[in-house]
């Protein structure tokens, strides 16, 4: 199976595909220095494949490359970042945290 991801700006979600179909989604608001991940969907056909991790794996490396901040409200996004530290620095601080 080949996956791919996609940032869909106009459409405001990263979309990843799998073997050319449209297999999920992870939707987000984005202002000047963060990324707000509001909600994760994968299509059921497409569940049990692994796409939701590779999904927010894509579009956390997307971000980290553009130097912008993660708020993760989906809790989807936010239990991928807890169980891979490795991306913990993007999570947004406030300034008096």
């Amino acid at each position: 199976m080949t996956a791919d991801v996609v940032d869909r700006r106009d459409q405001r979600r990263y979309e990843i595909t799998a073997d050319g179909e449209v297999a999920g989604h992870a939707e987000y608001i984005l202002t000047d220095d963060m990324i707000t991940f509001t909600h994760t969907e994968i299509d059921p056909a497409f569940e049990g494949r692994g796409l939701a991790g590779a999904l927010t794996r894509a579009a956390l490396d997307d971000v980290r490359s553009r130097g912008l901040s993660v708020l993760p409200l989906c809790p989807y996004v936010k239990g991928w970042i807890q169980r891979h530290r490795e991306y913990a620095d993007l999570v947004y601080r406030s300034p008096s945290a």
